[in-house]
Parts: structure tokens; C-alpha cells; sequence
């Protein structure tokens, strides 16, 4: 696969987005990085992350590193930041991985897919288990040196214009929602749109799609969608514990000194567990605040969750003739089983029993 092709498709391959953004600038032995994102700047939670990281190398490096981090749109779209940075047109990228999965459909499993892990059990599997090695190697294709780095925990089924009382209710709607998860959903014959953070509230305001997920309780209400809508289902099948990663273009990763590159890969180790915990503190309250001012909380009925875990089946077995994409896949379901197993056992029959004892 030739990381160079993909560029075709875009305006970066022309000479003048080349020209719009600078290469690495050294002055002194003092280098600054250019971190373009997905995320529009002050996006709650999401951009926090990518600031989080750029302010830990920042921190961390005593000036010898400088990141300089752009919101979508200030160098280039939200949906361009992948081929900017595989292109050497800009340093690194902060984003959520499944947007990407046109350059390959691996890339959802570093973000999140249908039924897939939590928060806890992505790190279990990235960390101990093969998780990072395949982010590796996916990124040696593209050219990209990727790690973790931010989590939205288990996002919310979303917001619509209508109760959903059945799967035939998707058929029709016009829906948000990126990567695999919004696969499965077409197969229920929603129109399945892929819309950046920033433009999702004027989408589902104009009336231009009938309903959004977007993250959660706090990420939601921060964004406004309770002023447009009431109906609000707080669990989803989709993204279960969804991971934002960066990725930096390969050979400036490599030039970095060994110092240096340890210091970016703590940076977005730390801005995962700090990113979670800060959706995690803030959901409980918001949901509170989104309740009293009159947004009805929801859950999908059984025969809707079964039928999101058969279009997400499909939607898996579509792209098991990738070599690639195949090994993550048994991988990722391996280390799920022997995480879950562990966890239903210990974390959930504890809470389970601590919320019954102490009401």
C-alpha cells in the first residue's frame, strides 16, 4: 500500500497547501512541531486532550521541543490532518483514528468499533497485549509513528428527533456517526453522515440530519444539542470506550533524540488516563443537569441491540479478506474475552453489590 497515493485525493497534494505549512522550524537547538487536530479549538474534552499533550512535551522538554497545536481548520480540515502529516506538511496530528479508516479500516480499532472493548480493556490490549505493535504497524504503511493518547470512556447512543421503539426506526434517519459503528448503522438503513465535531450542532439544528452521537453528558451539554432535542439515549453500541491518538510523521519522530521520543510517548500515555478521568468527573453531574432541564433519558429496546450486534458482524466480516485488519480483529476479540472475563467478575459483581448494600 502506497502511503504517497492516498494524497491524490485531497487538495494537500497540490503546491499550494505545500506551501501553506512550514517544515519543523529549528532555531538554537530549540524545534518547533506543528500539531494539527480533528478537534475545533476549546471542542470540550477532545481538544483538552490534544492540549494536554502539547503542553506535557512542552513542559517536559525545557524548550528543546516547542508544540504548536492548531484547531480544525486553522491549517487544514478536521478530515485532512491524516494525509497532512503522512505528507510531511505538518508534524503530528491529535484525532480520533476511525476517521481514518478510508486510508484503512484497522485504524477503527485504535479509536473504538461496535461491541467492542471499554477503556479499560483497550489500554489492557494496547499496553500488554498487541495493541500497540499493530498501531506500529499500520503506521510504518503510512508513514506515521502513533500512540494513544486521550478517551472518551463509553459514549452515549446519541441524540434524535424521535423515540426509537424499533430497528425499523433507522431506516431513513439521517444520523451522525463516523467509522464502523456508522457502517453498521446504514445496514439498518439509516443515511449515515460524517460530520466534524464543530458542525454537528448546526447540522441537527437546520434539520439536516435527524439525530447525533456525539460523546457523552458533559462533551453533549457543552455542545448544546439539549437546546435542540430532548431525547437523549445514554448508552450506544458504538464506542464502548472510545481512544484518541496521535500520530507523528514517522522520519520527524526518528530525528527527535531518544530522550526526546520518550518524552512524547509519556506525554500522550498521560494525556489518556488524565482525559478519561476528566469525561469520567464530569458525566455523572452533567446528566443531572441535562435531566432537570426536562431531557428524557432513553434506552434502546433489546431487539434495537441485537439488531446493531448483527449489522456490526457484517460490517467486521466485510473487512476480514485484509490481512491486516483480520490479525487486529482476532487480537482485539481475544484480549476483550480474557479482560471482560476477569472484570464481570471482580469490578461488576463489586459495584453491583456496593450500589445494593449502600442503596
Amino acid at each position: 500500500m502506497d502511503r504517497r497515493s492516498f494524497l491524490t485525493k485531497t487538495a494537500l497534494g497540490g503546491g499550494a497547501a505545500a506551501a501553506t505549512l512550514a517544515a519543523p522550524a529549528i532555531a538554537q537547538g530549540n524545534r518547533t512541531l506543528t500539531m494539527v487536530t480533528t478537534w475545533g479549538r476549546g471542542l470540550a474534552g477532545v481538544f483538552d486532550a490534544a492540549q494536554r499533550v502539547a503542553d506535557t512535551i512542552n513542559g517536559m522538554t525545557d524548550g528543546s521541543l516547542t508544540v504548536d497545536i492548531k484547531g480544525a481548520g486553522e491549517l487544514v480540515g478536521a478530515f485532512e490532518v491524516f494525509d497532512a502529516v503522512t505528507a510531511g506538511q505538518a508534524d503530528m496530528y491529535h484525532g480520533a483514528d476511525y476517521y481514518f479508516v478510508g486510508q484503512h479500516p484497522a485504524y477503527a480499532f485504535f479509536t473504538s468499533v461496535p461491541f467492542g472493548m471499554t477503556a479499560q480493556e483497550l489500554v489492557n490490549w494496547y499496553y500488554h497485549g498487541d495493541g500497540a505493535g499493530f498501531h506500529d504497524e499500520l503506521g510504518q504503511i503510512f508513514g506515521l509513528k502513533s500512540f494513544l493518547a486521550g478517551n472518551t470512556g463509553a459514549q452515549a447512543g446519541g441524540w434524535f428527533n424521535k423515540e426509537i421503539t424499533g430497528p425499523e426506526d433507522f431506516n431513513g434517519l439521517k444520523f451522525r456517526m463516523p467509522g464502523l459503528g456508522g457502517k453498521a448503522l446504514g445496514k439498518l438503513g439509516a443515511s449515515v453522515q460524517n460530520l466534524p465535531g464543530s458542525e454537528v450542532y448546526q447540522a441537527l439544528a437546520s434539520g439536516a440530519i435527524d439525530g447525533t452521537e456525539w460523546i457523552g453528558p458533559w462533551a453533549d451539554e457543552k455542545a448544546g444539542f439539549q437546546e435542540i432535542t430532548k431525547t437523549y439515549y445514554t448508552a450506544g453500541f458504538h464506542e464502548p470506550g472510545a481512544g484518541l491518538s496521535v500520530g507523528m510523521n514517522r522520519e520527524v519522530f526518528e530525528s527527535l533524540s531518544a530522550p526526546q521520543q520518550k518524552m512524547v510517548e509519556i506525554a500522550c500515555a498521560e494525556a489518556h488516563q488524565w482525559n478519561l478521568a476528566q469525561f469520567l468527573a464530569n458525566n455523572s453531574a452533567a446528566l443531572q443537569r441535562l435531566q432537570s432541564a426536562g431531557v428524557k433519558t432513553m434506552e434502546f429496546p433489546e431487539s434495537v441491540w441485537d439488531a446493531f450486534g448483527k449489522a456490526a458482524d457484517e460490517t467486521h466480516q466485510e473487512n476480514m479478506g485484509d490481512d491486516i485488519y483480520k490479525r487486529v480483529y482476532d487480537s482485539y476479540m481475544a484480549s476483550m474475552a480474557s479482560s471482560s472475563s476477569w472484570i464481570a467478575k471482580s469490578d461488576g459483581a463489586y459495584t453491583a453489590q456496593r450500589d445494593r448494600v449502600l442503596g
